[in-house]
């Protein structure tokens, strides 16, 4: 998409990544020439190009976002880039909440989302259109930052920025208290207080508090006016500032209030102390948000700075990690971590695993074993060859996912946000509020009271509880995923598989393991090589599972790839060959009925023995006979038994769904206690039954879930259908790229500790909603004087200060328990 006159927006062109003809060029002019603000339409198709232009005077980031939507809606696609930035200078929620509406609003941007408990926002937008420079610049006009350096130096930069600011922060804090101690010892002790110096000497001790140790909360606050908005700043600088101004009046011209019989009080060690006890508060989040993200650190922290690189002549060398490319071969030694994925080339060795696949065992590598970034290895010396560097390594795609989710929102989080937009301009008319109905209703006392509560309720206001209650437990949760070896990519799919109802399992790779092996093979007429050839090469260019253990057993034959075989799939059932004039099948005994092909006797009786010892059968057969024969096992996993029973017990129902033969099907769910199972079905029956279990659940009225596990190419269409979607890890690259949730291992049992990590998290994410509520609910009403008239009690603004840090703190200190629950 390009711009021309971007200052006015007026002229605006698109490019359509699958605009194919005229047909589609009318379907885009009848849907988006009735738009608001669309003028002067034009599409080439040459150029795959359509362009308009914006009447003035309309809002030109909702007249794209309509195009865009309605281009989506006609199905015709707009290439958008989606990216994670950190975002520099946020405050509280309400600060996320803000930087968040202002991205929104850019034109050219589809969806932004700012979270803060990580502080990143997540950006996805059109890249001809805005850039991340207009990103940066509209969030700096209001007072925050966005670091849009991707590089490894811009992350360093990050660290060091990170790092600064926190040091500062902690000198502020710490220069704060040694201020505030002395001022609250004169303002608490009667021979101090009454000393005519005392009020000189509190102006003196609050004044660096408040103007150079607390400048950033004023910095802030005049940021949000000038753009009539308000965060935690604007609560913190509105009530010191008050405060402060007062009694420094009071120093000055005490005789005003003595004059009217009243006492010239002064609040400038409430004043200090507020600001003292909000940095302390930050501090100690700061911290306690660092520990939420320890898992990304820790996968981080997983690769090692330098690698042992083997050149061609033999030597060694120490080269840094970012230096390692395709196919250079890497020494790795006992007790090493490995650098980049790669492939065993030499040597042997055990190695553990469990950093990215929370499996303890050691897995044994030898020649040809594939090895992953980040894994140790634990007792042999081997070589490989590096086939995936940089981004592209596992660890670096796991890191990313975790990352992505952890900054995602779960559905909570949106009503959370709303009440966050509006917390702060509320907590103000609830302070105002307060005054005057102490200044009308106060009696003689009733404007200093006033003041007093006003600066109380301002203090005690806190939106970071609401704002971290759920992103802390997210981040925890997925975080602790990934220990587990169980990849979540966003918060939605975390919090609904709670809810789950029912799990359809696929077999091939989910239930057993995926490895099929050739036990016995029998030809039914005299075995040729030319009918070898033939059948070698139809499988070895099948990319069906069970085909490549097939290819494996011909290879002893010495066979010969026949390059100009063309395979025809017949979904669910095997493949088929014109050769020569005469038509080949190789599939199930269905497939071979439907084609008509004849089952001799000595071929049925075959086929029942290997049948009765749980194997699948394939047939290679002609028009007019079958030629041979082959049964296929594949072991079930160890732990597929204890994993089903697990899911039952927690009131899941468990449903297999396999293209194999019926026998084979009732035998492999009868020994990991599934009683339910359908067999010989098609990728699409797998779709229409998960859809079918959908509108059942839609008719009854149950708040319920539909799961879908499998590991192939076959069930990605059956996977992005359900609820929650789980790829095995060890499975198509398809099915992990659609599934919302991967088992890096393959080992079903960690469905049921995902499931309970869903449990755990929500249950946490409500619990630090009820107290991040109560807090407010309750702490409010109190601070605004509401027990005053009950038994003279008035909230100290000190007091309301360490309740408004502690209420962040409570949040997050429950979140990190999730690390610790089993």
């Amino acid at each position: 998409m390009s711009v021309e006159n971007n200052i006015s927006l007026k002229k605006v062109s698109l490019a359509i990544v699958n605009l194919n003809n005229k047909h589609e060029i009318q379907i885009i002019s009848d849907g988006v020439n009735h738009l608001d603000g669309v003028k002067n339409l034009k599409i080439d198709l040459n150029t795959k190009n359509i362009s308009f232009e914006i009447d003035k005077g309309e809002d030109q980031a909702e007249v794209i976002w309509d195009v865009f939507n309605n281009l989506k809606d006609l199905g015709f696609k707009i290439q958008t880039t989606k990216k994670n930035y950190p975002v520099l200078q946020l405050s509280c929620a309400s600060c996320a909440n803000s930087s968040q509406n202002v991205l929104r609003l850019q034109p050219g941007v589809i969806f932004a989302s700012v979270n803060y408990a990580n502080e990143e926002a997540t950006i996805e937008y059109i890249p001809s259109l805005i850039t991340p420079e207009d990103f940066k610049k509209s969030l700096q006009e209001i007072g925050y930052d966005l670091l849009i350096d991707e590089s490894e130096e811009g992350q360093e930069a990050l660290e060091d920025i990170q790092k600064k600011n926190f040091h500062q922060l902690k000198f502020k804090t710490i220069a704060s208290l040694l201020f505030s101690i002395p001022l609250v010892v004169i303002a608490m002790v009667p021979k101090l207080m009454h000393q005519p110096w005392a009020n000189f000497a509190m102006w003196i001790l609050a004044t660096p508090v408040i103007f150079i140790f607390g400048r950033n909360f004023f910095i802030g606050a005049y940021k949000q006016a000038k753009h009539r908005s308000a965060n935690m700043d604007t609560l913190v600088a509105c009530s010191t500032g008050v405060a402060y101004i007062y009694s420094v009046f009071n120093t000055l011209f005490p005789h005003f209030w003595e004059n009217k019989g009243l006492s010239a009080h002064v609040y400038f060690e409430a004043s200090a102390v507020v600001i003292s006890f909000v940095l302390l508060g930050k501090i100690l989040e700061e911290k306690a948000k660092g520990n939420t993200s320890l898992a990304i650190k820790k996968l981080v922290g997983l690769q090692p700075k330098v690698v042992t690189v083997i050149y061609e002549d033999g030597k060694q060398a120490q080269l840094p990690i970012k230096s390692i490319q395709k196919g250079m071969k890497v020494l790795v030694k006992p007790g090493e971590k490995i650098a980049v994925d790669g492939k065993v080339i030499s040597g042997s060795s055990f190695v553990n695993e469990s950093m990215i696949s929370g499996e303890p065992l050691a897995v044994e590598k030898i020649k040809d074993s594939n090895v992953y970034a980040g894994t140790l290895n634990e007792k042999g010396s081997f070589v490989y060859q590096a086939e995936k560097v940089g981004s592209e390594t596992l660890l670096s795609q796991i890191i990313k996912s975790v990352k992505e989710a952890q900054g995602s929102k779960a559905p909570v989080q949106k009503v959370v946000d709303k009440i966050a937009g509006i917390f702060v301009p509320i907590v103000f008319g609830i302070a105002f509020f307060t005054f005057f109905i102490w200044l009308f209703f106060g009696g003689t006392h009733g404007f200093i009271y006033g003041l007093q509560c006003l600066v109380t309720v301002l203090v005690i206001a806190c939106p970071c509880a609401l704002g971290l209650a759920t992103p802390t437990a997210i981040m925890v949760g997925i975080g602790k995923g990934a220990e587990l070896g169980i990849l979540i990519k966003d918060a939605e799919s975390l919090e609904a598989a709670k809810n789950i109802d029912v799990v359809v399992l696929d077999k091939t790779g989910t239930i057993t393991e995926g490895k099929p092996k050739v036990y016995d093979s029998k030809w039914f007429v005299p075995k040729d090589q030319y009918l070898v050839n033939l059948l070698y090469s139809m499988e070895k260019s099948s990319d069906h599972p069970l085909a490549n253990s097939v290819v494996k057993n011909l290879e002893t034959d010495s066979p010969k790839f026949i390059s100009n075989v063309h395979l025809e799939n017949i979904v669910g059932k095997g493949i088929q060959i014109t050769y020569e004039n005469i038509n080949y099948f190789v599939g199930s005994l269905a497939l071979m009925k439907e084609k008509q092909v004849l089952i001799s006797n000595d071929v049925e009786e075959w086929m029942l023995e290997q049948l009765k010892q749980i194997r699948t059968v394939i047939f290679f057969g002609s028009e007019s006979k079958i030629l041979s024969a082959y049964s296929i096992s594949d072991a079930i996993k160890p732990s597929s038994s204890k994993a089903i029973a697990c899911l039952k017990q927690m009131g899941i129902e468990v449903v297999m769904l396999t293209g194999d033969n019926e026998h084979t099907a009732k035998e492999v769910s009868k020994s990991v206690g599934i009683e339910k199972y359908k067999a010989e079905v098609s990728p699409k029956d797998k779709i229409d039954y998960v859809k079918n279990l959908q509108s059942i659940q839609a008719h009854s009225g149950k708040n319920t879930v539909v799961a879908m596990i499998g590991d192939g190419i076959n069930d990605s269409a059956a996977l992005a259908q359900s609820d929650v979607s789980i790829a095995m890890g060890n499975g198509s690259d398809v099915a992990i790229e659609v599934a919302k949730m991967t088992i890096i291992s393959g080992d079903l049992l960690k469905v049921p500790q995902a499931i309970k990590l869903s449990q755990r998290t929500v249950k946490t994410i409500q619990q630090n909603l009820f107290w991040a509520f109560i807090y407010n609910l309750i702490g409010i009403p109190i601070a605004a004087g509401i027990l005053y008239p009950i038994n003279g009690f008035l909230l100290n603004p000190m007091i309301a200060g360490a309740a408004m840090a502690l209420s962040s703190l409570s949040v997050v200190g429950n979140s990190l328990l999730l690390k610790y629950r089993s």
